[in-house]
């Protein structure tokens, strides 16, 4: 057998590139840094472009069965709670796509991806894996952990996130992209919400500054809800009160409703946002890039995840349809996905910027917005929602 391809990151782009490689008959080591292969405990929308990788790896049953499919997808005005805009995510999107619309928990679906990695035995599952370096030695490659380990591939693939040090040694271009807001986000149970929102939807509250998500995850039990909000410079790092009485001043003008879901939020679990400017080339010699370590992106499409999953699926096909060839490989997988997912970060800045909208500015977009019939709305998606063509065959 050939030596392993390797892949840094046991994330949902990683394990779906070593489900797709093994497919093709590919032996994969997946490092992952943490102590054991997990995810973050929060919601994930997606998509119905996501099933059609999902389909190829024959997932698309056991995701379904942990997955909900939500009537719409709302923008609401954060101001006033009135409706801005709608994308009908029930049957309609489903007949046009061909598949639905989804919010699962991040761990469900990481466990059905995980499960069936641990099934084929192509794929060696490598936890307690912290990659620190690696060796491009033109025939092989070979990745260093914090603790000394080394291990030996034919190539190695960096899945490792938006703050990728595969990237960092790779290209040496810097930290991503910070854009001023902070993201914070909870999960409680459906029976604790006492605020007046729909709990069967997705609902975006867009207001000047600051917007909140929210939407039910394992069919109706639990509340996912994600605040975020422009950051001001009095607010220490750590420190809970500080983004209390920051969350309380920004959010003033808010809707009584979305000022209950500000009071359950667990300040403990935040994030900065942001993302990097597109590049075109993820790769040199045999270390390649996938997901948010070749292009991170703002989360106002809900695409992140699902561009990884893509990247995963699309860099197999290329590697398997070039043979040993990796540098032929990894440039055809920039080609198939370049243009797709920089278009991704671009529209996802420019919704950022609409829904956080102030002034006359805001007014503008409102009326843009519900100007748009259900039509529209879907052939304005139809270009991410229609998935992408996989290259077939060899490269000629």
């Amino acid at each position: 057998m050939s030596s392993p391809i390797l892949i840094v990151g046991g994330g949902l782009g990683g394990l779906t590139a070593a489900l797709a490689l093994a497919s093709h008959g590919k032996p994969v080591r997946v490092l992952e840094g943490a102590p054991a292969f997990g995810a973050i405990g929060y919601g994930i929308q997606f998509g119905p472009n996501v099933f059609r990788v999902f389909d190829r790896l024959a997932l698309s049953a056991a995701v379904l069965e942990k997955a909900d499919s939500p009537p719409a997808v709302l923008m609401i005005d954060a101001l006033n709670g009135k409706e801005v805009t709608r994308v009908p995510t029930g049957p309609t999107l489903r007949a046009r796509f061909e598949h639905p619309y989804i919010i699962i928990h991040r761990v469900d679906l990481h466990d059905v991806m995980l499960a069936a990695c641990r099934r084929n035995p192509l794929i060696t599952l490598e936890p307690n894996c912290m990659v620190s370096c690696f060796a491009d030695h033109g025939e092989t490659v070979t990745a260093t952990t914090q603790d000394g380990r080394s291990f030996e591939g034919s190539a190695l693939i960096g899945a490792d996130g938006v703050r990728s040090r595969t990237r960092a040694q790779l290209l040496a271009d810097g930290d991503p992209l910070p854009n001023g807001f902070m993201a914070f986000r909870t999960i409680v149970p459906m029976a604790d919400v006492t605020a007046e929102v729909r709990r069967d939807i997705v609902a975006l509250w867009g207001g000047p500054g600051f917007h909140l998500v929210h939407y039910p995850l394992r069919h109706g039990t639990l509340f996912n809800i994600v605040a975020v909000f422009r950051r001001s410079a009095h607010s220490e790092r750590g420190d809970s009160a500080a983004y209390r009485a920051e969350l309380e001043e920004i959010y003033h003008d808010a809707h009584p409703a979305m000022k209950a879901l500000l009071a359950m939020l667990d300040l403990g679990r935040r994030q900065a946002v942001g993302d990097r400017d597109p590049i075109r080339c993820w790769h040199k010699g045999r270390i390649v890039l996938l997901g948010d370590a070749a292009h991170p992106t703002l989360q106002s499409l809900a695409q992140g995840a699902c561009m990884a999953i893509e990247d995963g699926l699309c860099l197999a096909g290329c590697i398997a349809a070039a043979g040993e060839d990796y540098e032929a490989a990894f440039r055809r997988y920039e080609r198939a996905r370049g243009l797709r997912t920089a278009r991704v970060t671009l529209e996802s800045r420019y919704l950022w910027d609409i829904y956080h909208a102030d002034g006359i500015a805001r007014e503008v977009y409102w009326q843009m917005l519900g100007e748009r019939s259900e039509a529209d709305t879907l052939q304005c998606l139809a270009w991410l929602y229609d998935g992408f063509e996989l290259p077939a065959g060899p490269e000629q």
